[in-house]
């Protein structure tokens, strides 16, 4: 009986000036059988990043040339959509909140296990559901279909319609297109009004708040719409 076939896991552009480091990232993604290109610079990592056309980025913060905000900023320049690790010793929310708000998909502290981090990796690698994809999602007893925008909600009297605003659908939609990843202030302002600066962040929290009573079980205690404190936010399936 044939198994089913799996897909190679990818090619990973691990950046870090920490020799005894970089041989061992390269060596366990070797392992688990992503091919991996290398860089001890900031300079060398956005060149590599849109030359050697790598499925993610592992980015260390620390470089001697170019600090990892920098480069950050300067791949998301060139590559909209190209998954980026952040993984560092600084571990103050603040310099987490400002990777992620430049475009960094998640963040790893030193040390680190290194079964998590490839737990990571794969997450921040999840191909985003194409745009033209039919998506539906569930969330409990409600179901969501993205691509006719239709929410019903059944809590065993039978289905009823449930109505969403247009900033409503969406700050959703981006969610819901990125099941598990943590989605910052910057990226929903973006989905919700066309750029970050033309509504305060707070507003956030008050579309949220409406999306949970009208999707949620129990608002109070939400199961799929998660906030992630001094982060932003994530879908849960």
């Amino acid at each position: 009986m044939s198994t089913p076939h799996q897909p190679t896991p990818g090619h990973v552009l691990v950046v870090d000036d920490e020799p005894s480091l970089l041989r061992s990232l390269t060596m366990n993604l070797a392992g688990r059988g992503y091919r991996v290109t290398t860089a001890t610079t900031g300079a060398a990592a956005v060149e590599l990043a849109a030359a050697a056309q790598p499925d993610a980025v592992i980015l260390d913060l620390g470089l001697p040339d170019l600090d990892g905000a920098e480069v950050i900023r300067r791949i998301r320049a060139r590559t909209a959509h190209l998954p980026i690790l952040v993984l560092s010793a600084r571990s103050e929310s603040r310099e987490k909140v400002t990777a992620l708000d430049l475009g960094a998909d998640d963040y790893v502290t030193k040390p680190f296990d290194m079964n998590e981090l490839f737990a990571r990796l794969r997450a921040a690698t999840r191909k985003v559901v194409d745009v033209e994809t039919p998506l539906v999602a569930h969330l409990g007893p409600v179901t969501v279909d993205v691509e006719n925008r239709i929410v019903h909600r059944d809590d065993g009297d039978g289905p009823t319609v449930v109505r969403l605003t247009p900033t409503e659908w969406r700050m959703l939609e981006a969610l819901l297109r990125r099941p598990g990843r943590l989605i910052t202030p910057t990226d929903l302002l973006t989905a919700v009004r066309g750029a970050p600066d033309h509504t305060e962040s707070s507003y956030l929290r008050i579309y949220m708040q409406q999306l949970r009573r009208k999707l949620e079980v129990d608002p109070s205690r939400p199961r799929h719409l998660i906030t992630e404190p001094g982060l932003g936010y994530r879908y849960q399936p």
